[in-house]
This record gives structure tokens, sequence and C-alpha cells, in this order.
């Protein structure tokens, strides 16, 4: 009994050591996002100046538009295509199915580096023999595509690993054609799925920095590109202010992912 005591003790804190590792820096960061001083090494009073100088920088404004069109955009395209190939994968048999699904998985486990550096590399390849493609943003959106789009293909198939395959059949056996039968009987129980995919490629969208970084063009510039700029000269107030909303902001999205998810979850096992 004892030896039980001792052994749950210590699981207590050892789960309260790792949460404190985690959560601690944000809730000092937090705590100083609204430090009166343009230091962070010394506290002054409270303020909010540095979430109102926010809505006043260009710069920051600036970079938030080009990240936003760029996970929009990628998440865009990788939820047709990521859907696409989730089904087209659960559904038929073609020879060198088992290469073409490893390979269209490797995005989620090859470092971001080395897409960064192959993805430049054809890039600039391209560039030398079509000469309208140059670095721009819209090298960014296509870059983005590559792991936006195996991130929301797992999820999509996750849910069609789940799904009773009747359902489609019995919609084609009362008359629907192949269309039909996905418009209004396949695509509706793969929807929460779908959104719950989309929501986290387009936070890992919002998020790179690597890839960014490597395939953006002179006129380019994201916002976790101005955020690492900014802070190779120190942390200042404001980004402490920009990194709160950032999270609070990637919260909400993986909250509503969570709850998308419980949601089907739930529906699923109700029906």
């Amino acid at each position: 009994m004892s030896s039980s005591k001792s052994r749950f003790s210590w699981q207590m804190i050892f789960t309260i050591a790792m949460y404190g590792f985690m959560y601690i820096p944000i809730l000092i960061l937090a705590v100083y996002s609204f430090n009166a001083s343009r230091y962070s090494s010394r506290w002054e009073g409270f303020s909010l100046q540095w979430y109102v100088s926010l809505l006043n920088d260009f710069r920051i404004l600036s970079s938030l538009r080009d990240s936003l069109t760029v996970a929009i955009s990628a998440v865009a395209v990788s939820a047709v295509l990521g859907t696409m190939m989730a089904v087209g994968l659960a559904k038929y048999r073609f020879r060198g199915k088992g290469l073409y699904r490893g390979i269209s998985y490797l995005p989620l486990i090859i470092p971001d580096i080395a897409i960064a550096v192959a993805t430049l590399v054809f890039l600039v390849t391209l560039s030398s023999i079509l000469s309208f493609v140059q670095l721009s943003i819209w090298t960014i959106i296509a870059s983005h595509i590559v792991f936006c789009l195996a991130y929301i293909a797992v999820v999509v198939s996750t849910r069609l690993a789940g799904l009773n395959p009747d359902l489609e059949e019995a919609a084609l056996d009362l008359g629907a054609t192949p269309t039909q039968a996905f418009l209004k009987v396949l695509l509706p129980e793969l929807m929460p799925a779908i959104l719950s995919g989309c929501l986290l490629a387009f936070v890992l969208s919002m998020d790179d920095l690597l890839i960014s970084s490597f395939t953006a063009g002179s006129g380019a510039n994201t916002l976790p590109m101005e955020i690492f700029s900014r802070v190779r000269t120190g942390v200042k107030p404001d980004i402490n202010a920009l990194s709160v909303v950032l999270i609070l902001a990637s919260g909400m999205l993986a909250f509503t992912s969570e709850y998308l998810r419980y949601r089907s979850d739930r529906q699923r096992s109700n029906g």
C-alpha cells in the first residue's frame, strides 16, 4: 500500500514538474507583456501600451497579412488535394500504392530544414529553366502546401478508417451516382475531420519559419520571419504582447479542432 502511494506521489510530482516546465515560461511571458518598461528585465507597472502599439505597427500588420495569405491559400488547396488523396488511398487499389502512401506522408517525418533546402534547390533549378518562376509569396504558398497536404490527408484517413463502407454502397444501390454518393453521403461524414485537419495545418503554416525564410522572395515577409528578425537584438515587450495574442489564437483553433473531433466521434458512436 505504501509502495503504491509512493509511486503515485512521484507520478504526481513528475507531472506537475513537466507542466510547470511547459507553462510557467508562457505565464511569465504573459505577465511581462503588460510591463510598462521597455525592457523585460525589470517590472515598472501595469500597462496595455504594447498591445495598443501592435495595432499601429505597420511591419507587424504587413507580415501578418502575408502569413494569413500563405496559410489560407495553402490550406485551401491542401484541403481539396488531401481529401482526394485520402479517399483515393482508402477506396482504390493500384500498383505501388504502399510506396505512394509512404512518399505522401514523408513530410510528416522529414525535418523542416531538409524540406526547406530541397524546396529551395528545386525552385532555383526551376527558375533557371522558366524565367517567370521567381522566389515570392507564391513560392512560400507552394512549399507550405507540401506539408499541409500530408497533415490533412492523415487526419482524413483516420476518419475514413472508422467509417462504415456500407453507407456509400447503400447510396449507390438506391440510384445515386458516384459523385452524388460522395457529395451527399461521404463528404458530410468527412467534414469534421477535414475541418480539424485544416485548423491543424493552418496553425502549422502560421508558425513556420524555416521553410518560409528559405523560399521567400525579397517582397515577402511572414510573421515568424518578422519576429525572428526582431528578437535577435533582444526580446521587447511588444514581442511579448504579440506572442500572447498568437498563443491565444492558436489555443482557440486547437480547442475548436478538438471539439470538432469530439463531436464527430460522439455522432459516430451514437449512430
